[in-house]
C-alpha cells in the first residue's frame, strides 16, 4: 500500500473522509476499514490516529454530508428571496434539499442507514442541530414577513422538517412514483396554508 509521507494531517483526514464517503455510499456501514484505508492510500494506524472507530468515521461523513446539504439549501433559499413572493425562498430551499435526497451517497449514508448506525439518540441530536436550524431559518423569514405567527414557528419548523425527511425517504425508496416536482408542488400548497 502506498504511503505518502508528504501528506499533512488535514490532507490525510480529507482523503480518509472521501474514501469513506465513497465506500459507505456504495457498500453501507458494512464497508471494511481495510478497503477505506486502501482507497485513501494510508495505513490503519493513520486512520485510527484521526478516528476512534468506524462509527466515529461514519458520524463525521454523515455530518459533513448534512452540513454540505444545509449550506447548499440555505444558499438556494437566499438566492430566491423575493419581495413579491416570500414563499419562493423556502420553496427553493426545499427543492434543493429534495435534490440532495436523490444523490446515492446522501440517500444511503444520511437517509437510509444513518439512524441505524448512529442510534436514535445520536441521530436525533445531529438531525435537530443541522436540519431543523435550516428549516427554522426559512420559517423565520416568513415570520419576519408577517406570514406566520411567531408563536407557531417552532412547531411548524418541526412539521416541515418531518415532511421533508419523509419526502426524501420516499424519493430514496421510489415510493408511489413520487418525484421532486410532485413533492415541491404539494409543499407549495402546504406551506402557503400555514399561518
Amino acid at each position: 500500500m502506498p504511503r505518502s509521507r508528504t501528506r499533512n494531517a488535514p490532507e490525510t483526514r480529507a482523503a480518509i473522509l472521501e474514501a469513506a464517503r465513497q465506500r459507505f455510499a456504495s457498500e453501507g456501514f458494512d464497508a471494511s476499514l481495510s478497503s477505506i484505508v486502501a482507497d485513501a492510500g494510508i495505513t490503519k494506524g493513520a486512520l485510527f490516529h484521526h478516528f476512534e472507530n468506524k462509527q466515529a468515521l461514519y458520524l463525521e461523513v454523515w455530518t459533513n454530508l448534512q452540513t454540505d446539504m444545509a449550506r447548499d439549501t440555505q444558499k438556494a433559499a437566499l438566492a430566491n428571496r423575493s419581495p413579491d413572493d416570500p414563499y419562493q425562498a423556502i420553496l427553493a430551499g426545499c427543492r434543493r434539499y429534495l435534490e440532495w435526497t436523490t444523490r446515492p451517497d446522501f440517500q444511503r449514508i444520511v437517509l437510509i442507514e444513518g439512524r441505524g448506525v448512529l442510534g436514535m439518540t445520536e441521530w436525533m441530536s445531529n438531525e435537530r442541530d443541522v436540519g431543523r436550524e435550516v428549516v427554522r431559518s426559512a420559517i423565520g423569514y416568513l415570520v419576519q414577513r408577517g406570514l406566520i405567527a411567531d408563536d407557531r414557528a417552532s412547531t411548524l419548523s418541526v412539521i416541515v422538517q418531518g415532511a421533508l425527511h419523509g419526502a426524501g425517504l420516499a424519493l430514496a425508496r421510489n415510493i408511489d412514483g413520487v418525484t421532486v416536482d410532485s413533492i415541491c408542488c404539494a409543499l407549495d400548497s402546504m406551506l402557503r396554508q400555514m399561518k
